[in-house]
C-alpha cells in the first residue's frame, strides 16, 4: 500500500472511531457531544484584560490558573484533542412562590460534579476501548480547562455576551465535561457565527448590572459569584445585591429567547431536582450545625460555600424579606 494509502486507511478508522465515541456518549446520557482540538486560546487577551481589571474578586486561583487556561494543551502534556460534552440540567420550574428564597436551577440536584464524573469516566474507559494504549483525564468544571471555549470549538455551539455558551437545539442550562486525550479522534470544526446578533436581553436583565460590556462581567457583582464562590462576609452593598437569591442566579439565562425557545425539562434521573434545594427554607440554615449541614447537603452543590457561606446567604435572603 502506498504511503497516501495508508493515511486515507488511517484517517477513515480514526473518522469511523470517532463517530463510535459519540454513540457511545449519547448512550451514557450526555445530550451533546464533539471534538476539540487544542490550540491557544483565542480569548487569551481577553483572560488577561480581566483579570487585570480585578472582576475576578476572590477567586485568586483564577490568576494561578491564566496560563493553562490560555495554552489548554499545556494541561495534560501528551493530550491532542478534547472531548467535550453537553448534559442538560433544565428543571422547568415556573415562578417562585411569594417569599420563597431562590436557587439557581444546576443547583436543585445532587451535586452535578459527582453525577457528570462518573459518566465521563465510562466516556473514558470507551476512548480506551477504541484507541488501546491512549491515556485520558476527565474535568467536570474544574482545574484550568477553559470549557466554554473548548465546546465552541467542538462545534456545540457560541459563547453568548453574558458568557454562556448556547447549544442552538438545546439552549443554555447545560453542564460541560471534558475528557483530554492522546487517542487518534477527529476534531469537529468549530462553530462558527454568533446568533445573539443585537440581542442584549441577558444584559439589560441582570439585577446587579454585572455586565460591564457584552462578553465583560465584573463577578463582583454576579450574584452566582456573591453566594457561592466569594469569601467572607458580605459588605451591606453586597448583601443588598444578593436580594431574594439563596445561592447563584439563572435571570440571564431565563430571558435568553434559545431558552425560552429550546430548553426543555431534563428527563435525566440522576439530576431529578430536590424538594429540599427547590423550596429550601432559609432559616434552617441559622440553626444547623456542621455535622447536620454535612448530612443533609454534603452531596449537594451547597457544599461549595459550606455552612457559613449559606448562613451568610441565608441572612441576606431574610434582610430582603423583612419589612
Amino acid at each position: 500500500m502506498t504511503e497516501k494509502g495508508v493515511e486515507q486507511r488511517r484517517r477513515a478508522e480514526t473518522s469511523r472511531e470517532t463517530v463510535e465515541l459519540k454513540r457511545r456518549a449519547l448512550e451514557l446520557g450526555f445530550d451533546a457531544v464533539g471534538v476539540a482540538s487544542l490550540e491557544p486560546n483565542a480569548h487569551a487577551a481577553e483572560l488577561d484584560r480581566w483579570l487585570a481589571g480585578g472582576y475576578a474578586g476572590t477567586m485568586t486561583y483564577l490568576h494561578r490558573q491564566a496560563a493553562k487556561r490560555k495554552e489548554p494543551a499545556a494541561i495534560m502534556p501528551e493530550a491532542t484533542v478534547a472531548v467535550v460534552t453537553l448534559t442538560n440540567y433544565f428543571h422547568d420550574p415556573g415562578p417562585p412562590a411569594r417569599g420563597q428564597p431562590r436557587v439557581a436551577q444546576y443547583a436543585q440536584s445532587a451535586d452535578y460534579h459527582r453525577v457528570l464524573a462518573g459518566r465521563l469516566e465510562r466516556l473514558a474507559d470507551a476512548i480506551r476501548e477504541l484507541a488501546p494504549g491512549s491515556t485520558t483525564r476527565g474535568y467536570v468544571d474544574a482545574g484550568p480547562v477553559p470549557e466554554r471555549e473548548l465546546a465552541q470549538r467542538a462545534g456545540l455551539g457560541w459563547i453568548a455576551k453574558n458568557m454562556m455558551l448556547i447549544h442552538p437545539g438545546i439552549g443554555s442550562f447545560t453542564f460541560i465535561g471534558v475528557v483530554l486525550t492522546d487517542a487518534a479522534l477527529t476534531p469537529d470544526l468549530p462553530f462558527q457565527g454568533d446568533r445573539c446578533g443585537t440581542c442584549r436581553r441577558c444584559l439589560d436583565a441582570c439585577p446587579t448590572d454585572a455586565f460591564v460590556a457584552p462578553h465583560v462581567m465584573d463577578a463582583r457583582r454576579c450574584i452566582s459569584y456573591l453566594t457561592i464562590e466569594h469569601r467572607g462576609d458580605f459588605t451591606a452593598d453586597e448583601r443588598s445585591l444578593v436580594g431574594d437569591w439563596l445561592f447563584g442566579c439563572d435571570v440571564c439565562q431565563d430571558v435568553c429567547p434559545w431558552n425560552v425557545q429550546f430548553a426543555r425539562a431534563t428527563a435525566d434521573a440522576e439530576l431529578a431536582p430536590r424538594s429540599d434545594l427547590t423550596a429550601p427554607d432559609a432559616r434552617e440554615f441559622l440553626e444547623l450545625d456542621d455535622d447536620a449541614f454535612a448530612r443533609r447537603y454534603g452531596d449537594t452543590p451547597f457544599a461549595r460555600p459550606g455552612l457559613r457561606g449559606m448562613r451568610r446567604n441565608a441572612a441576606a435572603t431574610l434582610a430582603d424579606r423583612a419589612p
